[in-house]
């Protein structure tokens, strides 16, 4: 699994032009089954996303078609975490099939 840091770039005053392709990114990422969470890294850093089912080379392809990471408005950062131990809850993170 990972955790996706979208940090604010030097054109972050852009993100206004881009929020519509941006949100319609997030949404193949959901329907996809590649993204869990999305949300806003506080205080107004940007973004972070925990996404698994998916290899590292496709998660990052994927990152790369963001209009924000293509436009500059954000840097991405990915974090692979190998999970040893979950809440119950999130056994299914736990499978090797979902890296």
């Amino acid at each position: 699994m990972f955790i996706v840091l979208l940090k604010f770039a030097e054109n972050k005053s852009l993100a206004g032009q881009f929020m519509d392709g941006h949100n319609a990114w997030i949404k193949q990422g959901f329907d996809d089954g590649v993204f869990l969470l999305v949300g806003g890294l506080q205080p107004s850093l940007g973004g972070g996303i925990v996404a698994h089912n998916i290899e590292l080379p496709d998660l990052q392809n994927r990152v790369n078609e963001d209009p924000f990471v293509a436009e500059n408005v954000v840097s991405a950062e990915i974090l692979e975490i190998t999970p040893a131990m979950a809440d119950e809850r999130l056994n299914f993170l736990l499978d090797k099939g979902n890296a």
